[in-house]
């Protein structure tokens, strides 16, 4: 599933092409979504203008001039395709709704498993729509502090990976994210979350900062099904220092003469992978 990085490189990639577009024509040809898409979704939309975008942990909120919002979430095989005004390209398979603006611009929204969803919500009660209430602090915003986490984490026998993908305690992050944010913060996936110590807290939220900031910067990382909206791929995927890795040399080790190799082991029904000499 397109983890923060992913979906914050989508939203960008629509809001360089849409906002300030006006959506001359909607239409929706599959409903049955992971939830039922409302039935007056093209209407809403068609004439509408776009007047803003946000993203809120793994979805897209998309503004409309007039009080509503389009609730995107990409599921586990869902994608957005941007295709510019006189583009004849065929049209991809599995494509559940169309937007095409004044300016010619065409959105696709792509799932052929049908996990992703698109809802609508009032914008001045987006917080309170059931998927977005409840989730926790951003990890980019100011909000997300040591200690703040750390009050997250009190008292929690939890493995601190399975306590960092709660959406409650952090929103967004997923799991390869958190594999790289607790190899460069020196934690081992399996410690528990209440052990932690304030330094290692604090090394966590940068670590989280620094990780998602350079996977931004990168594109995301493609796997299966990601592409950005324009067609090209995300490259964090080599920029990986222990997901995906298992029995490689560390890149922090010195030397893989004296590297164990990177480590993976399943928490949760999820690969873990992490370095058994740095990280404890």
């Amino acid at each position: 599933m397109p983890e923060l990085p992913e979906v914050e490189t989508v939203m960008r990639g629509m809001a360089g092409r849409l906002l300030g577009q006006v959506i001359a024509h909607a239409e929706l040809r599959r409903a049955d979504l992971r939830r039922a898409v409302p039935p007056d979704l093209a209407r809403v939309v068609t004439g509408a203008r776009v007047i803003g975008f946000r993203r809120r942990a793994k979805y897209i909120l998309m503004r409309l001039a007039g009080g509503q919002s389009v609730l995107w979430h990409l599921g586990m095989s869902g994608r957005i395709v941007l295709s510019p005004p006189g583009t004849n390209a065929p049209e991809p398979a599995h494509c559940h709704l169309v937007l095409v603006t004044e300016a010619g611009w065409r959105v696709g929204f792509i799932d052929p498993r049908r996990f992703g969803l698109v809802d609508l919500v009032p914008s001045a009660a987006e917080e309170a729509h059931p998927l977005l209430a409840g989730l926790g602090p951003e990890p980019l915003e100011d909000g997300f502090t040591p200690a703040r986490l750390a009050a997250s984490l009190a008292l929690r026998r939890s493995p601190i990976k399975t306590v960092l993908l709660d959406q409650r305690v952090v929103a967004g992050l997923g799991n390869i994210y958190v594999a790289e944010a607790l190899f460069r913060a020196r934690l081992h996936p399996a410690r528990p979350a209440g052990e932690i110590p304030r330094g290692g807290v604090a090394r966590l939220v940068a670590a989280i900062r620094e990780t998602l900031g350079e996977a931004i910067a990168a594109g995301g990382s493609s796997l299966r099904d990601y592409v950005r909206p324009e067609g090209e791929l995300g490259y964090f995927q080599h920029a990986w220092r222990v997901y995906g890795r298992a029995g490689a040399p560390c890149p922090d080790c010195p030397g893989a003469a004296r590297c164990a190799g990177v480590r993976r082991f399943v928490q949760a029904g999820r690969s873990s992978f992490y370095c058994p000499r740095r990280q404890r």
